[in-house]
């Protein structure tokens, strides 16, 4: 007999509970003839298998190419056994043991449910929580792993006896889908605003009528109103206190999707893949209203990924709801987002005319994810809903630690073994709300993952929020500190696998780092692996008057950047007409004295003075308005035959910090000369533009060697037309670049960078 059959031990890790892997198994096995067992474990999947060594063999090939849509195989490991005989294959109970399995993040609504939820003769005809093992709650609902429906927040709700049927049939959709719910047994949809009557038809009532809705989704509650209700709009940015910081809007399908944006194929996949995050998109035909997004190139647009969004804007035969949502974070600005029901009641009691809420608890907050797309490759600008929790591979096995990333796009980050787990956006580290936020999320991490951390890693901020956090939470383990920008080229040299023993010249542009020096350091050319940097260029110093203060008003940069040209303030210029005359006073003797000032190298900020020189941007309400606005200015043209030039000097081998100086004083005077002459905002930004990019290529081209790897992180290569442009530009010449596409460029990466750099101390 033993030579007729084969049996063999498999465990399969990877994110392989939660997404129907179990019943996948059964039937596979089923369909091979082959008896045996499969369950879950604290370590993934085990499966027991026995039959006919080429069905073994067929059985292991599916589980590694032919895995559910929603399961990621990491590993597959096979030890071979005595065949024992038997009959029949099992699905066994969970048990608990080493190791450790993956969380599933939260999934859009599938096609499947859809067709349920608009299908009368269904059971879950219009039921607001429609799910099965291919969507639904994962990770906002799970308070700890092994995934079982008692450690979740549906084990407040008891399974009817046709559910409990569906959740125990290994060839149901629903098999072991722990938020299995349905009209009779699950969650229950609530109202309370204007009107009466069933809660979904008051709703969109009120949103159809101008009101402003709070509705409680998958990872907390968001504030909705009519996109095209300029009326409403405005209304929602006043008590939200939001500036002109845009908003996204969320609509029901494609075909809404192509009404308001420019939807090609790539869009397309990204729009209505499982993640569903917002998708920042040029502007279509259909107009939203003008506070929706005011003076941005891009909409952020994402569809409907929760039954209850698509019963909102309404069914066959439903009066018709508004077309386009505004859907933002329920909070005023800078605090983090509302999830749980007393709160909301207090919270948004100002701000929302009505809300929609349900009784299933969410267990951890999550906002929705940002992305663009940059030469058809998708950019993350916040990985948070649909991509947390899933962990990246770290190239370096790493001690258990814990990163606490930077205090501006905050996520924490833990890893041990060859995996890191980075948390959801948390937010700007600015109040005590974020910072228990915090608390919580990385309570919540070390939990998820069963990693108990030996080490912190922190930036090397000595005033930074989250370094003071790492410190008063030591305990007595070592915090290691890694300095911004360093950290920022090893998250995107990690992203892309390089090994311990790799360096790379790496380009870091953003706003604010703190420099070995003292100085903020944001335009930045480092020779770096993980293990450390030299600093090998970076923008001429200048001084930075005021902190903050300068960049929120990018007249102040503007100033700044003219004082260290020597060129001058003549009041022609925009950016000195719009400083009021006393203030200038007090710029002047700032930058004459050093009083009040730090020096700084950012790119970020010479961005915000020349949008200031051009008259785009005076004054800012959110981080990198005045750069997005001339980004947006300086799409599709062309910058004609005056390209403007940065001018590199030669290092100082005998200075204390030899880099080489990046000098824009002869932009700045292009710059100004073209104003002067009036050429218009968009021929200045696009010059501008093609000027940063010219000068990457001769960074590299001067401290690379010939086909070596050029690494481009930092805030400042959100922009998709920097990027686009001097990736190809660096690509033609011959380098091979990596840049972002799984975690932000932006501080929201700065966690997984640190833990690299950590790790290779």
């Amino acid at each position: 007999m033993s030579g007729e059959r084969g049996r063999c031990r498999l465990l399969v890790r990877g994110v392989v509970q939660g997404v129907g892997f179990r019943p996948f198994v059964y039937t596979t096995a089923a369909e091979l003839a082959l008896t045996g067992s499969v369950a879950n474990d604290s370590a993934g999947v085990t499966i027991d298998v026995e039959g006919a060594p080429a069905a073994l063999a067929e059985f292991a090939e599916r589980l590694r190419q032919r895995p559910p849509p929603l399961a990621v195989i990491e590993s597959v490991e096979r030890a071979d056994l005595p065949p024992r005989g038997g009959t029949g294959f099992r699905i066994a109970g969970t048990t608990r043991g080493a190791g450790r399995t993956f969380a599933s993040p939260d999934v859009a609504v599938c096609v499947d449910c859809v067709r349920e939820l608009r299908d009368p003769a269904d059971r879950r005809y219009r039921h607001p929580f429609v799910n099965c093992t291919n969507c639904g709650p994962r990770f906002t609902i799970i308070a700890a792993l092994p995934y079982d429906r008692a450690q979740t927040s549906m084990a407040d709700f008891a399974m009817c006896e046709r559910c409990a049927r569906e959740y125990g049939d290994p060839t149901d959709r629903r098999f072991h889908a722990q938020p299995i719910a349905c009209p009779d047994c699950g969650p229950v949809l609530s109202y309370t605003g204007p009107g009466t009557g069933d809660p979904l038809p008051a709703a969109r009532k009120l949103l159809r009528e101008g009101g402003i809705l709070a509705i409680k989704g998958i990872g907390g509650y968001h504030l909705a109103c009519d996109g095209a209700d300029e009326t409403a709009v405005a209304r929602l940015r006043r008590r939200k206190r939001r500036g002109a910081k845009p908003f996204a809007v969320m609509v029901a399908d494609l075909a809404g999707a192509r009404a308001i944006a420019r939807v090609d194929t790539a869009a397309q996949t990204l729009l209505s893949g499982p993640q569903r995050p917002i998708v920042l998109l040029p502007r279509g035909e259909r107009a939203v209203a003008a506070s929706v997004a005011p003076g941005n190139p891009d909409l952020g647009v994402l569809l409907a990924y929760t039954p209850l969004h698509l019963l909102l804007f309404g069914l066959p035969g439903d009066p018709p709801g508004p077309a386009t949502l505004v859907m933002t974070s329920a909070n005023l600005g800078g605090e983090p987002i509302c999830y749980e029901d007393d709160d909301a009641a207090l919270r948004l009691a100002d701000l929302a005319d009505g809300r929609l809420w349900h009784d299933r608890r969410i267990l951890v907050p999550c906002d929705d994810s940002v992305v663009r797309l940059v030469d058809d490759a998708e950019l993350p600008i916040r990985r948070s809903r649909g991509y947390a929790p899933l962990p990246l591979t770290m190239p370096v096995a790493a001690e258990a630690t814990v990163a606490v990333g930077a205090d501006v796009k905050n996520t924490c980050a833990v890893a041990e073994g060859r995996y890191a787990w980075l948390s959801q956006h948390i937010g700007d580290m600015d109040d005590v709300a974020t910072l228990r936020a915090f608390d919580a999320a990385e309570r919540h991490l070390e939990q998820l993952t069963g990693v108990r951390p030996l080490r912190l890693a922190a930036d090397a901020h000595p005033g930074y929020r989250s370094t003071a956090w790492a410190r008063r939470n030591a305990a007595g383990r070592p915090v290691r500190t890694v300095q911004h920008h360093h950290a920022h080229i090893a998250a995107v040299m990690g992203e892309h696998g390089l090994p311990d023993s790799a360096t790379v010249t790496g380009i870091a542009f953003d706003g604010t780092g703190f420099g070995h020096d003292g100085a903020i350091w944001g335009g930045e050319v480092l020779a770096a692996g993980y293990k450390g940097f030299r600093r090998l260029a970076h923008l001429k110093y200048v001084p930075l008057a005021g902190g903050d203060t300068s960049v929120h008003r990018p007249y102040r940069m503007a100033l700044s950047h003219l004082y260290a040209a020597g060129l001058g303030w003549p009041e022609s210029i925009p950016s000195v007409a719009a400083c009021p005359e006393i203030e200038r006073g007090v710029l002047r003797h700032q930058f004459g004295t050093g009083l009040g000032c730090a020096p700084t190298s950012s790119m970020g900020r010479l961005f915000d003075a020349v949008a200031s020189l051009a008259d785009v941007r005076q004054v800012v309400d959110f981080e990198a308005q005045a750069a997005i606005e001339l980004e947006g200015l300086s799409r599709g043209v062309d910058p004609g035959p005056r390209p403007y030039r940065f001018e590199i000097g030669e290092s100082d081998s005998a200075a204390a910090d030899p880099a080489t100086i990046i000098d824009p004083g002869a932009l700045l005077a292009a710059v100004v000369a073209d104003v002067t002459a009036g050429v218009g905002a968009a021929v200045v930004g696009a010059r501008f533009h093609a000027a940063v990019a010219s000068l990457i290529l001769e960074l590299a081209s001067r401290f690379a060697e010939p086909g070596s790897t050029v690494a481009l992180s930092g805030g400042v290569f959100q922009n998709a037309l920097l990027l686009s442009s001097a990736r190809a530009a660096l690509r033609e010449a011959g380098f091979r670049v990596i840049t972002h596409h799984r975690l932000p460029p932006n501080d929201g990466g700065l966690a997984f960078g640190q833990l690299l750099a950590a790790g290779a101390e």
